[in-house]
């Protein structure tokens, strides 16, 4: 075989004209020690909170604490991979993560790679975890309702697009479930929603994954899995991961969006692990002095933004646990005092069978009016207070006490009331046909049917009255007001409705 000693000549130039002579410098640390899901490392003078710094065997993490000699950092992912004397090298940038439509309908991990056994994600941008909570110029009042399907909240604790509210209550009174029936009330309502699962199990998760998946939900939501097997790192990032995300939406894309974030008291948790390793000073409860502002400057970033910013919306819901309805205790107050208003859940009415099992009295939205339809607060005005009324009144007639026949009167349509807001799992209720049930038990248009048989009543009424009288309905639904001449039409309807079932002789 023959070379050709020219033509070598010219690619060997070739080369040498090419060859440029740049050292490659980068700031390399030393990792002094690690624990679990956190590493102290000397070296990296230069470094900034929030930083992301590149590990060994492909293992990444953040600046944490800055320190006199050393900093501390938290490990994103497998950080028993990571070893003392390891070199770690700061990238240069802030923590972000990949956002965009691709990651609808997916469940992800907080650093937003899939974890459903679907194909990888691929995204044309990435956004900041840590961004800055829009100011008052660029916000406009919350005055949108976002329905929730649920007939006692929607009528006694409206939530605006934008608001930010509490969902509360012990263990197992049925939070996730009120948040589930959220998600899929908004199908066709051109809602994006993220559900960020944290430090919850696996089998729940995919639980939830499940019935999203049941009713058609998953499309429009995605799913920040960081489960009880994660790392605390992993479970702190999640919900600003989720934040993000919907930010994402907001902003760029002009949308509305919800984000749950289940649940919070577990995420203080895993903030205070991680504080504890890296030696930050423990305060109350041994939480750290920033506990506070954990949960502020994620929950501040829900906003309606102005019409020059495109009008998009960040609803949030988060979720904290309490332990034997103690709702005046540490992280439960400091949550109370960032959102809008709470939904407050009570087990006792949850075990006698009311569901959602909401407490009224101590449930509050402080958006109240402005987040209703017009029908719907024309109905429920005082739907609130006569329910608290009523619990008060139905303990003192506990006492044997001789009550009056207004006092009786009053008891009975408040139990009926009761059993009208009752209501199944994942069965969320249009705005016309929660006015028209509202509407039944207010004006004592159900007071001759017995306690007992209310809710059965009033099923069977709506399903005759969407054959029959289908406009009624649909009318309300478009315009969202109730006018004189259809409560009068909705009345005649009731009637004659009764008339036919005395024929039968259902009621």
């Amino acid at each position: 075989m023959e070379f050709d000693v020219s033509e070598l000549s010219d690619i060997l130039k070739k080369q040498i004209s090419q060859y440029k002579n740049k050292l490659d410098v980068s700031k390399v640390g030393q990792v002094v020690e690690v624990g679990d899901g956190t590493a102290r490392i000397y070296g990296l003078s230069d470094a900034m909170v929030g930083e992301i710094l590149q590990f060994e065997n492909d293992v990444f993490g953040e600046v944490f604490n800055l320190e006199e000699d050393s900093i501390g950092a938290i490990i994103y992912g497998e950080y028993v991979k990571v070893k003392a004397g390891s070199d770690v090298r700061p990238a240069g940038r802030l923590m972000s993560v990949p956002t965009g439509k691709e990651l609808l309908g997916r469940v992800i991990d907080p650093l937003c790679r899939p974890v459903d056994g679907g194909p990888g994600i691929k995204t044309q941008t990435t956004r900041l975890i840590e961004s800055q909570a829009p100011g008052i110029v660029q916000r406009q009042p919350v005055k949108q309702p976002l329905q929730t399907g649920l007939k006692c909240v929607d009528s006694m604790i409206p939530i605006g697009r934008g608001q930010r509210e509490l969902i509360i209550g012990d263990r197992k009174t049925g939070k996730t479930a009120i948040a589930l029936d959220i998600i899929i009330n908004q199908k066709g309502k051109d809602v994006i929603c993220v559900y960020v699962a944290i430090g919850q199990k696996e089998s729940s998760i995919a639980q939830v994954v499940d019935i999203l998946k049941k009713y058609g939900a998953l499309e429009y939501t995605i799913v920040i899995a960081a489960s009880a097997g994660d790392s605390a790192p992993m479970q702190y990032i999640a919900p600003y991961s989720g934040c993000t995300i919907a930010e994402y939406f907001m902003y760029e894309q002009h949308r509305d969006t919800l984000c749950i974030y289940d649940d919070l008291s577990k995420h203080a948790i895993a903030y205070r692990q991680l504080s504890l390793l890296l030696r930050r000073p423990p305060g109350r409860e041994a939480y750290p002095g920033d506990i506070f502002y954990l949960h502020s400057r994620l929950l501040e970033r829900s906003a309606k933004l102005s019409d020059k910013l495109g009008g998009g919306s960040l609803t949030a819901l988060p979720i904290v646990e309490t332990l034997e309805g103690q709702i005046s205790s540490y992280i439960p107050t400091n949550i109370i005092s960032i959102t809008d208003g709470q939904i407050y859940l009570q087990k006792s009415l949850f075990h006698s069978g009311i569901r959602p099992a909401v407490d009224v009295g101590t449930s509050v939205s402080r958006v109240g009016g402005h987040a209703q339809v017009n029908a719907m607060k024309k109905v429920a005005s005082r739907l609130r207070l006569d329910l608290a009324s009523f619990w008060e009144l139905q303990n003192f007639s506990r006492l044997g006490t001789e009550l009056d026949s207004a006092t009786q009167i009053r008891l009975d349509r408040g139990s009926r009331m009761v059993e009208l807001l009752k209501q199944a799992q994942f069965a969320p209720m249009d705005v016309g046909r929660q006015v028209i049930t509202i509407f039944s038990g207010i004006t004592g248009l159900l007071d001759d049917v017995p306690v007992i048989a209310v809710g059965q009543f009033m099923e069977a009424f709506l399903q005759w009255l969407s054959q029959e009288h289908r406009d009624y309905i649909d009318e309300i639904n478009k315009t969202k007001e109730l006018n004189d001449k259809l409560i009068a039409a909705l009345t005649s309807a009731m009637h004659k409705y009764k008339k036919l079932q005395d024929g039968k002789g259902a009621i």
